[in-house]
């Protein structure tokens, strides 16, 4: 018997779907908001909108965060679905509400290897057909942001829009436009 190469034809990737009112469904869990346990030593809020290209409020836009911990280091527990409590994870989601604000618990990342600190974040939305990926910039080392390289490649607008403010009460602020007039800059993947 001869033995015949594989032929195998490339096929183009599945395109994305939008997501709709069932998005919910199936991703839920208690306190998935909750990176860290509220008011323990070093948790902050970070908190802000969704807004469409007219500014309007996107009222079911689905967040994703992930970070590291104070020190810089990268969480390896385990507990995304399972809070205990106690525990920094690294990683929480959460939904819009029908004014488009969206808030985490969480605490301030720590800078890795002398690189900017910053909170990984996904939006997932009405009328996207895949995900966003960006990053939430901590605004409290100049020197960092300065020297940081994506920080550095982009226009002085581009980076404003990756950088939070600072709360009176030590949490973060950070508003996520998707498109028009200060669009928040978005990573390909």
């Amino acid at each position: 018997m001869s033995e015949q190469p594989e032929t195998r034809e490339r096929l183009a990737p599945t395109p994305g779907q939008t997501v709709g009112p069932f998005f919910a469904y199936g991703v839920e869990y208690p306190k998935m908001n909750q990176v860290v346990f509220p008011h323990s030593p070093g948790s902050i809020v970070l908190r802000g909108t969704v807004t469409d290209g007219n500014g309007q409020a996107i009222p079911d836009a689905f967040i994703e965060i992930f970070s590291a911990d104070t020190d810089g280091s990268v969480p390896r527990a385990r507990g995304a679905f399972r809070r205990d409590g106690h525990t920094f994870t690294g990683f929480g989601r959460t939904f819009t509400t029908d004014d488009g604000h969206w808030e985490f618990w969480t605490r301030n990342p720590g800078a890795q290897e002398g690189k900017a600190p910053f909170i990984a974040a996904i939006v997932y939305a009405r009328g996207l057909p895949n995900k966003l990926h960006t990053r939430i910039y901590l605004p409290d080392s100049p020197e960092l942001l300065a020297a940081d390289p994506f920080l550095s490649s982009l226009t002085p607008e581009e980076r404003d829009s990756l950088i939070a403010t600072r709360t009176p009460d030590g949490g973060l602020h950070f508003d996520i436009r998707l498109q028009g007039e200060k669009e928040t800059v978005f990573l390909a993947f």
